[in-house]
């Protein structure tokens, strides 16, 4: 009986395992946009959980929205911590129209479709360096709801927040971006020979 338990869990295991190698570039992705650097802690931890609650996975077809869920409650998890820490206050940001600055500074005189050509200077690690240097507490609504496709509400509530706080977030997250967007673009010499 104890060689039957012994290889089930042997069974088990390597099914899990089958499934966290199949999932886990994606886990990876996702952790990245959520907590930067901290990325692989959290998928390792995300696995942890799921290894230890895989027995009640009922359909592997679910393993994906699964193993996102863990990971985004992992994630909450370092998020609630985070948010217990005094938050460092950050300068107005509302003003910056990242739309305005573009054309007003007209780094691309002769084009049809300056923003777009802005946007065309960032590679993907650009934008992940600018996403990085976000606050979680900006970065993870962010990530959760334009590049997720949570609703808003839904965010708030996983969050355990006011819609209203979430919006807000939401709004300046969004404005940090393009601002910090805009600064990265001219440190790192992304609009050289633009014109």
């Amino acid at each position: 009986m104890a060689g039957a338990q012994h290889g089930g869990a042997t069974v088990a295991a390597a099914t899990f395992s089958d499934l966290a190698r199949e999932h886990l570039p994606r886990l990876y992705s996702l952790a990245r946009r959520l907590v930067a650097d901290e990325a692989e802690d959290l998928v390792q931890e995300c696995l942890l959980k799921a290894f230890r609650s895989f027995d009640g996975l009922r359909d592997t077809v679910a393993a994906e929205a699964w193993l996102n869920r863990i990971l985004a409650n992992c994630a909450k998890d370092r998020f609630r911590r985070q948010q217990r820490r005094p938050e460092t206050p950050i300068d107005p940001i509302d003003e910056f129209s990242l739309y305005r600055t573009i054309a007003s500074e007209d780094p691309f005189p002769y084009s049809d479709s300056l923003h777009l050509d802005f946007l065309c200077r960032f590679g993907t690690e650009d934008v992940w360096v600018v996403l990085a240097q976000l606050p979680m507490h900006y970065r993870m609504p962010l990530v959760l709801v334009h590049m997720e496709g949570w609703r808003t509400a839904e965010v708030a509530d996983f969050l355990d927040v006011p819609l209203g706080t979430l919006l807000s977030w939401l709004h300046r997250g969004r404005k940090l971006f393009e601002r910090s967007l805009w600064r990265y673009a001219v440190d790192n010499d992304l609009l050289r020979g633009a014109s």
